[in-house]
């Protein structure tokens, strides 16, 4: 762990936005246990309604999240961050308001604010991180953020579930609320290097620093553009609805599944550790290297919605939660890399803004899909839809092996036109 800490250590303005990843997510986690199991105790574990929770927090960054992206590129990156979690302490506090089923609407209208707010933070934090930190550094940090993120989920998710059960939904959503305060309050301590925020457009000719202009460069940069595909892909299949009906329907452990939806994030966050740990063995800071893991990644993913489909007890379903997990942090952590390495800081947000929409249409589809077939299904029918999301995982992971070798060549060919000028 010496190279984790060596980086938080000589990197204090990198420190504070890490620290405060770790205090947000751990009270994002009880954020979601707590309204999870309300909207399945207030609509008797609906398929359609615990649906339509997650649309609300995927929907907002698909829609908002492009234009989001054009605020990161102009404005102070770091002042976005502190405000976007100071204003969501009061959308998640608007929560206790929702203490009947007349009353749900006051979670799925929240959700939706709460996360317009999320759509800036996101590709905001990941542009501000190439300016804390040196290139060579890069996989090291965003392996590091991802095993936080990892390590919240699998402490905040089980410790959430607890919360939950033995206090109620209240005392966790006045968790999460506290910990958004933290995090702005530690934000706002950063000191970002001078001449490392964003670029006025004038400064770039007749650059407008458009969303239009973000499309384009992407589309002129068929390499950029198959990344951008990368955590959209890994993503096909979303967990979270089925987890959430396995949790409330089919092994259920605590009040109203709360535990054992509980025990089912925190094997996913371990999962999703084991990820990039185990595959950063096998990189050599190279793109090319990193492309080669992002197809293992796939791999890990179609195998753990095999495994999901062939769970017969509780047990052997963490095990594929873990596996699928291990394939989703390892291509988010490597998808990260490969754009700050190739991307301008100038387009940063704008593209990590284009990435993360690619990513939320995904789980918006799978959403849909996955909670439509539960309704019509059943749970006594999870195995066969979950075989059915294997089936379509192995799609990308066949086209990406595909297009290895054309980006590879794509490489070479960059190569040898520098070396001729």
């Amino acid at each position: 762990m010496s190279p984790y800490l060596a980086l938080l250590r000589n990197n204090p303005g990198y420190a504070r936005l890490w620290f405060a990843q770790v205090i947000s997510l751990a009270g994002d986690w009880f954020n979601i246990i707590a309204l999870n199991t309300l909207v399945s105790r207030y609509t008797d574990g609906s398929g359609v309604a615990i649906s339509l929770l997650l649309l609300a927090r995927f929907v907002p960054p698909l829609l908002i999240g492009p234009f989001a992206g054009v605020l990161v590129d102009r404005f102070d990156r770091k002042m976005l961050l502190v405000w976007s979690n100071w204003l969501r302490v009061f959308v998640v506090l608007g929560f206790l308001f929702a203490t009947s089923p007349d009353r749900l609407w006051i979670v799925y209208g929240l959700t939706l604010l709460q996360f317009i707010l999320s759509a800036v933070f996101e590709p905001g934090q990941s542009a501000l991180t190439p300016s804390l930190v040196g290139k060579d550094d890069l996989v090291i940090a965003n392996t590091l953020n991802s095993a936080t993120w990892s390590v919240m989920l699998a402490l905040g998710a089980a410790i959430g579930g607890v919360v939950a059960a033995l206090f109620g939904t209240a005392v966790a959503l006045v968790i999460d609320a506290l910990s958004f305060a933290l995090a702005g309050g530690l934000i706002a301590a950063i000191r970002v290097p001078a001449g490392e925020t964003p670029t006025t457009p004038t400064e770039h000719g007749h650059e407008t620093g458009s969303l239009l202009e973000g499309l384009r460069f992407v589309l002129q940069r068929p390499t950029t553009a198959a990344v951008l595909l990368v955590k959209g892909a890994t993503s096909l299949g979303n967990v979270d609805a089925l987890a959430t009906v396995y949790a409330t329907q089919v092994f259920i452990l605590g009040q109203d599944g709360q535990l054992s939806l509980g025990i089912m994030y925190s094997a996913f966050g371990l999962g999703a550790i084991a990820g990039p740990l185990l595959l950063n063995r096998f990189h050599d800071g190279l793109v090319r290297q990193l492309r080669r893991l992002i197809f293992i990644g796939f791999g890990f993913a179609v195998a753990g919605w095999l495994l999901v489909g062939s769970a017969t007890f509780l047990g052997m379903l963490l095990l594929a939660f873990f596996i699928r997990a291990m394939g989703g942090s390892a291509n988010w952590t490597y998808s990260n890399v490969i754009i700050q390495k190739t991307v301008p800081d100038r387009y940063l947000g704008r593209v990590f803004s284009l990435d993360f929409a690619v990513f939320q249409l995904s789980s918006v589809l799978s959403i849909i899909v996955h909670g439509g077939l539960v309704e019509a299904l059943g749970a006594e029918r999870l195995s066969i839809i979950a075989w059915g999301t294997a089936l379509v995982s192995l799609m990308p992971l066949l086209a990406w092996l595909v297009m290895l070798p054309r980006m590879e060549r794509s490489d070479a060919r960059a190569v040898e036109a520098l070396a001729g000028d």
